[in-house]
């Protein structure tokens, strides 16, 4: 299915006025891929008469079914396993120390799709009962799909997405099996609440979290979009806190507001505001 220039202008700026993602030309590919279900819900045959039918007056809904379709929510447990032992081994434990006094922990998933990530933080801190004893571990997870935060919500999965990413053991700990799929456990779900939320608005109560997950969220972001995500995530992150990026991502040459933590390729901390100023008088672009 060919995508004109003006179709994909129609679906590429919808996609960017709701969520400030870009189509660039090298997604273009997925506009037809990932609205097929669609194209069949609605009895038609191409994106051109799609772009026709967004036009029509007071097609909200479909707008929100459009733009749910584009996004990606891939997703699975403990996705980069060499990420969480970074967490479990280095992170977590520093953590433990600076909030020893309150015995809190406030740690933001940004862009946590089906909300697979937010339990496998949960199972991470359910696996050292003697570290953790007592403490209120408060994990919100957050996405710009309603559908996915839906199922998030739900925490409950399929027998294909249960296998992603844990084992026999940890699925049989964790999760129990039911007529609707695996059901996660209410230890593990304690810990966890979702909202509707796109990473450039406010961020979520508590603001200050002491660990911000953004991984694989700001690819699709254009550099300017990308720096008020960034301001964002700044401001929700503690003074002595973390925030961790995907593999294909960077702080670097990006913003002034984050640099790299001593350990671990993908983990940032608040860059001080004196280092701030420096670095903005010596890159312009940041400014």
């Amino acid at each position: 299915m060919a995508v004109n220039d003006a179709s994909h202008r129609i679906i590429g700026d919808l996609l960017t006025r709701k969520t400030g993602q870009q189509l660039t030309e090298g997604r273009r590919w997925r506009i037809s891929t990932a609205l097929g279900g669609l194209f069949r819900e609605l009895g038609i045959d191409n994106v051109d008469q799609l772009a026709c039918l967004l036009g029509r007056p007071g097609e909200h809904h479909l707008a929100t079914k459009v733009v749910e379709a584009l996004l990606n929510n891939e997703t699975y447990f403990f996705r980069d396993h060499a990420y969480f032992s970074v967490l479990a081994d280095q992170v977590l434990p520093e953590l433990a120390l600076k909030r020893k006094n309150t015995r809190r922990l406030a740690i933001w998933s940004a862009g946590c799709s089906t909300g697979q990530e937010a339990l496998s933080l949960a199972m991470t801190f359910a696996e050292q009962p003697g570290r953790w004893q007592d403490w209120h571990i408060d994990i919100i997870g957050t996405d710009i799909s309603g559908k996915a935060v839906a199922t998030a919500k739900t925490g409950c999965y399929s027998q294909f997405e249960i296998q992603r990413g844990i084992g026999v053991a940890q699925m049989l700990n964790f999760f129990s099996e039911t007529p609707r799929g695996w059901q996660a456990a209410d230890r593990i779900c304690a810990m966890t609440r979702f909202q509707q939320r796109n990473v450039l608005d406010c961020p979520p109560s508590p603001g200050r979290f002491d660990l911000i997950l953004c991984r694989n969220v700001l690819l699709y972001f254009d550099p300017e979009t990308r720096r008020r995500a960034f301001d964002r995530l700044a401001s929700a992150t503690a003074r002595d806190g973390f925030l961790m990026m995907g593999a294909g991502e960077t702080v670097h040459g990006q913003t002034d507001r984050f640099e790299a933590a001593e350990y671990g390729s993908s983990l940032y901390v608040p860059r001080s505001e004196a280092v701030r100023v420096r670095t903005r008088s010596e890159n312009p672009a940041l400014a």
